[in-house]
């Protein structure tokens, strides 16, 4: 009888199942809506697509990664209260909006509780200088971009002048726009830049700053643009309409082609973004990347945002590993260990005093007749990392 009841007992406990292990639960505080959503997008993808990924090989410290949503509707100031949130159910890391003005509320959260905060924030100030040991940056510094474009303007193209046209509405367009001209400025003199004017994102109209573009005694040989969407298109469609059409040059944050139909035929134009979604990248890894997304999703990605959430989430799922922990402090100095950490955006290094990106390269496409294709990949040992 003995016997009988110890077999039933090992066979209703064989017929049980087994509790999997908690979760590591992993905020993401992004505009699931509102203005800032379309940019935003690629993000939520790429980092979902990074915990499944994860999770299919084994998860974290043998723990499944699990999301917690939380829509800022993009406003900045939720993202504080996002951050609140998620952190109470439990998140030990958060993804944030690729903005410093955007995500920097949630990091200051995030910060005083100890849990790591990414973001794809592109102004060095989204990290230990502004914010805190916790807070990290999976992007390329700004001021790295805008020195990227100048030297390969001058460098590649020999174009030897310039004109400045500044969105003076958000951290990253200053500072694109203030280490171009910089750059331009050293390697060809004051001289090498015409002019420089601004305009604010939701102006509806630049006419006088086309005006003073035509007005130039010397025709630039291009022109720098330092925009974001809405407002970016639109002014990049009255230059166009305004016989204005000198080469553009712009940085990441007119990555992507979901606005480009607002300016037929666009051509002349060049962005920088973190890799080709169009399977033409000189990086096979990144065009594997996009491959997967577009299986995954069953469409392709409309910018290439999705690669850099992506590496946030596989960056601290590697950190927590070999921190051998999900603590925040952990992780942290686990983090400032990277050194060309190889992730899906490419080599990535943090330290105890930068936790951005100041040399890794980057993809620059072109558009030709309403349409992206690759370029070339650029990089640059010369960034000042300064404010402006």
């Amino acid at each position: 009888m003995k016997k009988l009841w110890l077999s039933l007992a090992i066979a209703a406990l064989s017929a049980s199942p087994v509790r999997a292990a908690d979760p590591i639960p992993v905020g993401l505080v992004m505009s699931f809506s509102g203005w800032f959503q379309p940019i935003d997008a690629g993000s939520v993808k790429g980092a979902k697509m990074a915990v499944d990924e994860i999770n299919a090989a084994g998860g974290v410290l043998g723990r499944p990664l699990s999301v917690i949503q939380f829509d800022n509707k993009s406003d900045p100031q939720l993202g504080a209260d996002g951050a609140a949130d998620v952190i109470s159910k439990g998140a030990k890391v958060i993804l944030l909006p690729s903005d410093f003005d955007f995500g920097a509320p949630g990091a200051y959260v995030a910060q005083q509780q100890s849990v790591i905060a990414f973001s794809g924030a592109s102004d060095p100030k989204f990290g230990v200088q502004a914010i805190g040991s916790m807070a990290y940056s999976d992007s390329t510094a700004s001021q790295a971009q805008g020195t990227m474009l100048a030297e390969w303007a001058y460098n590649k193209k020999g174009w030897r002048s310039a004109y400045v046209l500044l969105d003076n509405t958000i951290s990253y367009t200053k500072s694109l726009c203030g280490s171009f001209a910089d750059r331009w400025k050293a390697l060809g003199g004051s001289a090498a830049l015409l002019g420089q004017d601004t305009f604010l994102n939701g102006d509806a109209s630049i006419a006088s700053q086309r005006t003073r573009i035509l007005g130039l005694a010397k025709k630039p040989d291009f022109i720098m643009f330092c925009s974001y969407a809405p407002g970016g298109p639109s002014a990049i469609r009255q230059l166009r309409t305004a016989g204005i059409d000198q080469p553009l040059l712009t940085g990441e944050s007119m990555d992507g082609d979901y606005w480009i139909g607002s300016v037929p035929g666009l051509s002349n134009f060049y962005a920088l973004n973190f890799g080709s979604v169009y399977g033409d990248d000189s990086d096979a890894g990144v065009n594997a990347f996009f491959a997967r997304y577009k299986a995954k999703y069953g469409e392709r990605s409309d910018t290439s945002y999705a690669v850099r959430a992506y590496s946030a989430i596989q960056a601290f799922a590697r950190a927590a590993q070999k921190a051998g922990s999900v603590d925040g402090d952990k992780v942290s100095a686990a983090l400032d260990t990277f050194k060309d950490e190889s992730l899906a955006a490419g080599p990535t290094t943090f330290t105890p005093t930068l936790h951005i990106q100041a040399t890794r390269p980057m993809a620059l496409m072109g558009a030709t007749d309403g349409k992206f294709h690759f370029v070339e990949r650029l990089t640059t040992n010369d960034a000042d990392l300064k404010p402006y």
